[in-house]
């Protein structure tokens, strides 16, 4: 079983840039994938980009590519996600999310077993 916890969340202007963090724990996190989502008002959850936990592998939707960095900090068992150049289209809750899933650009949203309560981001124009 794997805990999330997300923070990192805000207001920021248009250009801007944050840097969300998932602290995460579990007895073997190595066997897990760490995946970033976002859900905007009236929208489904969307997948922003994941990572393998100690091997360094990412993924990103088109989107977000450029822009955002998913990176690990395997001392401190936290996944972060910076972003720049946000965008009104930015605006959403984001989650961080756990999976067994090892092929990162195929873990479906329906395998990640274990998600956080979520962070708010907000980028206005």
């Amino acid at each position: 079983q794997v805990q999330v916890i997300e923070s990192g969340g805000g207001l920021v202007q248009t250009g801007g840039s944050l840097r969300l963090s998932c602290a995460a724990s579990a007895r073997t996190l190595s066997r897990y994938t760490m995946g970033w989502f976002r859900q905007a008002p009236g929208k489904e959850r969307e997948f922003v980009a994941n990572i393998r936990w100690s091997g360094g592998n990412t993924y990103y939707t088109d989107s977000v590519k450029g822009r955002f960095t998913i990176s690990e900090d395997v001392a401190k068992n936290t996944v972060y996600l910076q972003m720049n150049s946000l965008e009104p289209e930015d605006t959403a809750v984001y989650y961080c999310a756990a999976t067994m899933c090892a092929v990162l650009a195929r873990c479906q949203l329906h395998e990640y077993a274990y998600w956080g309560q979520g962070t708010q981001v907000t980028v206005s124009s």
